[in-house]
């Protein structure tokens, strides 16, 4: 298995290495997503002895939808096996299991911006940002690697905005380059398209950047080599549209929204199983 295989499988979350920490680490209040409160921390009620959830294959239909749509990017076991050793939070003092529940989200964060940075290194018309590309990617490994105490006092934010700016080159280099660009309104970034109306819109080579498109209507809508960092696709109806090339888009992204079997994805994502096909 080559070193890059290896890399991509690690931004993959291993639930059989992990010790249930998003079960524990994260909050949630009860919603449409969820059935009940629960503060950070504390270990979810469905959660299992031996880490697993009680109710894996109910999810949904137990009101646990948000679970369904999480993705630790493979910071579960990073933390568990690497960060901590292997030790589980069950078995130590309570300072321990408090340190791991800190440490989660930090690691997540970074490993967010691993899975960004490996793809922006992927784009051919980034060419010219690879080496630095590179370079940020092995600086964020490292910092992954760091012990708790340097994990809980790291300025993650501090980190991700010195990426960003590498990213937002990347995909501006890779929006530039698509047929047609030059010339074309595409900046949509941080704009409110709650609820728009976006059936059959020509949104390729958008930048829809931090976008809010909850419960947006984008059936049929291009989004060939649109920039998807961080755009909010919960409830977004992607029935028949076009992602091919989507820049950034991530599974939870895409688990959070609603498609049919006529929508085209990215090769970095993979059709959620809960998606209704369409005849």
């Amino acid at each position: 298995m080559s070193d890059e295989t290896d890399r991509r499988s690690a931004l993959r979350g291993d639930c059989a290495r992990c010790f249930g920490l998003c079960c524990v680490a994260l909050a949630f209040a009860a919603s449409a997503d969820f059935a009940l409160d629960k503060p950070a921390g504390r270990p979810c009620p469905n959660l299992r002895g031996d880490h697993r959830c009680g109710i894996h294959t109910e999810l949904r239909s137990k009101g646990f939808a948000g679970c369904t749509v999480y993705d630790c990017f493979g910071a579960g076991q990073k933390v568990s096996q690497v960060t901590f050793g292997g030790r589980d939070w069950r078995s130590g003092p309570a300072e321990h299991a408090r340190s791991m529940a800190e440490v989660f989200p930090v690691v997540r964060h970074l490993h967010v911006l691993l899975r960004y940075l490996t793809e922006a290194l992927d784009l051919p018309a980034a060419r010219p940002l690879h080496a630095e590309l590179r370079t940020a990617l092995e600086s964020t490994e490292r910092l992954t690697r760091q012990t708790p105490e340097e994990l809980s006092a790291l300025d993650v934010a501090a980190h991700r905005r010195r990426v960003d700016v590498l990213l937002r080159r990347a995909g501006e280099s890779a929006r530039a380059a698509l047929p047609g660009a030059r010339g074309r309104k595409k900046d949509r970034r941080g704009a409110d398209l709650v609820g728009a109306r976006l059936r059959g819109a020509d949104l390729r080579g958008a930048d829809l950047r931090g976008a809010w498109l909850i419960a947006a209507d984008l059936t049929g809508a291009d989004l060939r080599g649109a920039d998807m960092i961080g755009a909010d696709l919960r409830d977004a109806d992607l029935t028949d549209a076009d992602l091919t090339g989507a820049l950034f888009l991530t599974q939870p992204q895409t688990d959070a929204a609603r498609g049919s079997a006529g929508t085209r994805l990215p090769a970095s994502v993979v059709r959620p199983a809960h998606w209704t096909v369409r005849h």
